[in-house]
């Protein structure tokens, strides 16, 4: 009788052991493989070596952070030129509604001419304000990415207004944004703006950086180097 309670005792064990291990495998096999490409919109692609400053900036292009952080990023990356590199992370932050609408437009925008997809980006935030919660409370889904299709021909012009709509219907421009918060999110990135210097998370994120904030990271960083260029306004 010991023998037999003994077993009864193993059993739901071992077919818990087996239940696990076959629902282990199927979640395994469910994974979604890794992006053919890496994520991030490049800013000015030029040549990259071991000196280069690369800088990751995680943006939502409807939050007012990302907007204010931008132009004094922008004049450093003007300012230092070939010495920086720049790639873009969508982070459409879920309490901003209209954030992953207006992230898969820059995707869409992005697969047709990559030399507009910042244009569209400084549109979104020169003009965000009309994609706030409060200000399209009562539209639909549907007008809402009407609206987000007339603004995007706004800069890539009204001759790809049939393309960029029909973006919305295409599967694959879902995936890429969808990849985009998820490669946001496994990096510990949590608001906007985030900004990495590389590889390293900067302190204070989520706050905006002045152009003095980031030519003393950058000079010292250039300066730790050993480079002996100056830099002038």
């Amino acid at each position: 009788m010991e023998s037999y309670k003994h077993k009864t005792v193993i059993l739901p064990s071992a077919l818990s052991l087996f239940m696990f291990l076959i629902f282990s495998v199927v979640n395994v096999g469910a994974q979604t493989l890794p992006p053919a490409r890496t994520d991030g919109f490049v800013y000015k692609n030029h040549r990259v070596n071991s000196d280069t400053i690369i800088i990751e900036a995680f943006y939502d292009p409807v939050c007012p952070d990302s907007r204010d952080s931008w132009p004094p990023l922008k004049k450093a990356l003007h300012y230092f030129g070939s010495h920086t590199w720049l790639v873009v992370h969508l982070l459409p932050l879920p309490y901003h509604d209209n954030a992953f609408v207006a992230s898969r437009a820059l995707h869409i925008v992005n697969n047709l001419n990559t030399s507009a997809t910042f244009p569209l980006l400084e549109h979104f935030f020169k003009y965000q304000e009309k994609f706030y919660n409060a200000q399209t409370r009562n539209l639909s889904r549907a007008v809402i990415v009407e609206e987000i299709v007339k603004f995007a021909t706004e800069v890539v012009g009204s001759s790809y207004y049939s393309v960029i709509k029909s973006g919305f219907n295409d599967t694959k421009t879902d995936l890429k944004t969808r990849i985009s918060f998820k490669y946001s999110t496994s990096r510990g990135v949590y608001g906007t703006p985030f900004f990495f210097v590389n590889g390293f998370l900067l302190p204070d994120n989520g706050s905006t950086i002045d152009f003095k904030g980031w030519k003393s990271t950058i000079d010292t960083l250039i300066g730790a180097q050993g480079s002996k260029g100056r830099f002038f306004l």
